[in-house]
């Protein structure tokens, strides 16, 4: 998992340094691979035949399940590869992982795509590396299935009528509930006069009429006027509408779904009340029954608490007798080891008894002692021959001078 760790965080100091949006190349590629396995219909070749989950989005840019991620990767690779032409034995879940990169990989080339990166990037099952090959592998198998590209085709749009309506024609409630607000609050606040009152009655009476005087006769068309109101119409047209956020709306749809509870109830509690009389039929036959198989049991259940204690009694004695085997093994372990100490000693004892060796050793020992005494006593004796000699000449010599100092004395006492 270091290996892996470390080869991410070198891919992503390589996307920063080639660019800031390097980083998220690879997600434009998943989405790519995706959208060319969707063409080559792998959900119902692929997928079905492993009964596999089909892919998500991003399902090889982000490390989620390295091993189901890499199966996954090599099936789709092998696919692919059989898909473009080429023969490739579907891989398994046991099979070598470098294998088939580099089998992988081969066929790569073989399409004439340039592999420059490791094979073990592949490994984990998910980064660039492993859509750059998917998506390589499933151009190729586009190719070889005379895929082609074409341009797109928009739809037609159709406009629209537009209705030849004024915004002042459409009201809300909000804005008519807030009108007569404003209107009774005007109403209380401004103070009526009788008198004033009177007089505008009376010359609004006068008024009318003075003019229904001049209106006895019309001069106007009963076409014209006809199409004058079916021209209008339209627009004197006030239209109310509806808003979520009121409480008679809310209040309505209460209602409604209260009746519908209510109809919907009366048909489900008679099914709830032949489920409930059905449920308490057969937990009474239960009862019924499993008080006869108690009562036809009972001395099975007695003989089966025996058979309990006496087992409980046998677990309490083995412990019991395992414990002392274990502390007597220990024991045992303990002898044989001082066993074999006093054997290893007994056969070191025994070999240096019966070895010759250390006979032959001291047999040669004792023959160069000897050799060498008599080399010292040759070397002895020609030391005490030179000290002779070297006595003897001394005493030749003293002699010899004794002599030569008395000759000159009786020569002189004879002149």
């Amino acid at each position: 998992m270091a290996e892996e760790a470390g080869s991410g965080g070198g891919g992503w100091e390589e996307a920063v340094e080639r660019g800031p949006g390097a980083a998220y190349h690879m997600f434009v590629l998943m989405e790519d691979v995706l959208e060319k396995l969707k063409l080559l219909s792998y959900e119902e070749e692929a997928l079905r035949r492993h009964n596999m989950r089909p892919l998500s989005r991003h399902y090889f840019a982000l490390p989620t399940n390295p091993g189901e991620q890499f199966f996954m990767f090599c099936t789709l690779a092998a696919w692919l590869i059989t898909k473009a032409g080429h023969p490739f034995e579907q891989p398994q879940e046991y099979d070598d992982p470098n294998a088939i990169i580099s089998k992988i990989l081969s066929e790569l080339r073989s399409f004439g795509r340039p592999v420059d990166f490791p094979p073990a990037k592949l490994k984990a099952g998910y980064g660039e590396q492993a859509c750059y090959v998917l998506d390589c592998l499933a151009e190729e198998a586009l190719k070889y299935t005379g895929f082609s590209w074409k341009r797109p085709v928009y739809p037609t749009e159709e406009l629209e009528e537009k209705e030849i309506t004024e915004d002042d024609a459409e009201l809300t409630l909000n804005k008519l509930e807030e009108e007569v607000v404003e209107e009774e609050s005007d109403n209380e606040e401004n103070f009526i006069d009788l008198n004033v009152l009177k007089a505008q009655t009376y010359k609004s009476d006068m008024s009318d009429s003075a003019k229904q005087e001049e209106i006895l006769e019309s001069t106007t068309d009963a076409a014209e006027w006809n199409l004058e109101v079916e021209r209008v119409l339209p627009q004197l047209k006030v239209t109310v509408r509806t808003d979520n956020k009121d409480w008679r709306i809310h209040v309505d749809q209460m209602h409604q779904h209260k009746d519908g509870i209510e109809s919907a109830l009366k048909e489900t509690r008679g099914y709830l009340d032949k489920l409930h009389n059905e449920i308490s039929r057969t937990l009474e036959k239960i009862n019924s029954r499993e008080k006869y198989v108690n009562n036809q049991l009972e001395h099975l259940v007695q003989e089966y608490r025996s058979a309990q204690a006496l087992l409980s009694e046998a677990k309490e004695k083995y412990q019991e007798g395992s414990g002392g085997v274990t502390e007597r093994i220990k024991v045992l372990s303990e002898i044989t080891e001082i066993l074999e100490r006093v054997k290893q000693e007994m056969e070191e004892k025994g070999s240096s008894m019966t070895d010759g060796a250390p006979l032959v050793k001291i047999k040669q020992a004792l023959t160069k002692l000897k050799q060498e005494t008599v080399q010292m006593d040759i070397r002895i004796g020609v030391m005490e021959h030179t000290l002779l000699q070297s006595k003897l000449k001394e005493k030749s010599n003293m002699t010899r001078d004794m002599h030569a100092t008395m000759i000159p004395e009786s020569t002189v006492d004879a002149y």
